[in-house]
């Protein structure tokens, strides 16, 4: 029976089994572990319901960091407690759907002090390959949340997180379910309707057609996140022109993702996140 302790590979089994509906000695069986082993890895990250390989291959990691006893040559470790909250951050935006190259770097950069960081940066701090680098950034540029800024002294490419990333982050996410619900439609099809496997698979499309269609929430919805996002970013109470004019939006579509926000969050909500000013000209 193999000894050692769980790999990435054995999480992704161990998920997929809970996925399947086995139970801990079966997947124990499969593995050629004991099963209180499956049983606490599941226990330990997030129950049979919540386990994610990804995520629990990451807090493991994490967990096994801050109980490695210092070196008696190079005497004790000094924790980085923005390493660590940055690879939090990063776990949490795969929970969210997001890869996990991606949201190492996404995370990077939104908390990193300086405006924008290189490809050399981003494989120095975070301790992988290039190419993984490179993968990572192809996929935040391709959804809008970073984009390149050209260095002509040095010949380099800067990255920079985009200003409204958590509209875009809101719309992969979006994007995501939607494909989860016709994924399912796609089975529906194969299957049958009336056959065990197309209930199940009604179940989920009408599951994910909703949850897309409540996070999209249509142009009004999108609309409102946008003018919340500039609002979030300036330093000071922005009038509905002078939202207009950072948008580049004409001033009546400003005004209806006002009138938006106040009807789905409430007069006081709204006002209070969106500034007296620009309420007051709805």
């Amino acid at each position: 029976m193999p000894g050692g302790r769980l790999n990435h590979q054995d999480r992704l089994d161990i998920a997929a089994g809970l996925e399947a509906g086995l139970g801990y000695a079966e997947i124990a069986r499969q593995l050629r572990r004991p099963t209180s082993t499956i049983s606490r890895e599941v226990a330990r990250n997030g129950g049979a319901s919540g386990y994610r390989a990804d995520h629990a291959h990451y807090a493991t990691a994490s967990r096994a960091r801050r109980r490695r006893p210092a070196s008696p040559a190079t005497g004790a470790r000094v924790l980085d407690p923005k390493r660590e909250y940055v690879e939090r951050f990063a776990a949490m935006m795969v929970d969210g759907g997001l890869p996990r190259m991606a949201s190492r770097v996404l995370a990077l950069l939104y908390t990193s002090d300086s405006r924008t960081l290189t490809a050399a940066d981003l494989v120095q701090i975070l301790r992988v390959s290039p190419a993984s680098i490179s993968k990572a950034i192809g996929y935040l540029e391709r959804v809008g949340m970073v984009h390149r800024e050209p260095d002509p002294v040095r010949r380099l490419q800067h990255y920079v997180i985009a200003d409204d990333v958590w509209l875009k982050a809101w719309e992969v996410s979006a994007r995501t379910n939607y494909s989860w619900a016709e994924l399912a439609a796609e089975g529906i099809e194969l299957v049958g309707r009336d056959t065990p496997a197309g209930e199940r698979l009604m179940h989920m499309a009408d599951f994910f057609h909703r949850l897309s269609e409540d996070m999209s929430g249509g142009g009004g919805f999108q609309d409102c996140l946008a003018v919340l996002a500039v609002l979030w970013q300036s330093d000071r109470r922005l009038d509905a022109d002078e939202l207009a004019g950072s948008l580049g939006w004409p001033v009546e579509r400003v005004m209806d993702a006002l009138d938006y926000a106040i009807k789905t969050s409430g007069q006081d909500g709204a006002e209070q996140a969106a500034g007296e000013d620009a309420v007051g000209e709805a």
